[in-house]
């Protein structure tokens, strides 16, 4: 899968969690861009995202996410 496949993946999944249907993800966004992303909405995140690519993501994985590129380094080497 394509890098730009999987962002397109994770922005489907944002958008379906916080229920934000124009939200455009880029590599550089942050929590702090999105009013709806808050601690409680990036659990389910989480959650939806080890659904929607069949993995699991660790703790230290998850804590080392700055923004969403991290995000899709790390679901594009787990499924690489």
């Amino acid at each position: 899968m394509e890098r730009n496949e999987i962002l397109e993946r994770v922005q489907d999944v944002f958008r379906d969690e916080l229920e934000l249907d124009d939200l455009v993800l880029t590599d550089e966004t942050t929590a702090d861009d999105v009013e709806e992303w808050d601690s409680l909405t990036h659990v389910q995140i989480v959650v939806a995202l080890e659904k929607a690519f069949a993995l699991k993501f660790t703790s230290r994985e998850i804590l080392s996410w700055d923004n969403v590129g991290d995000l899709v380094d790390c679901i594009e080497k787990k499924i690489g």
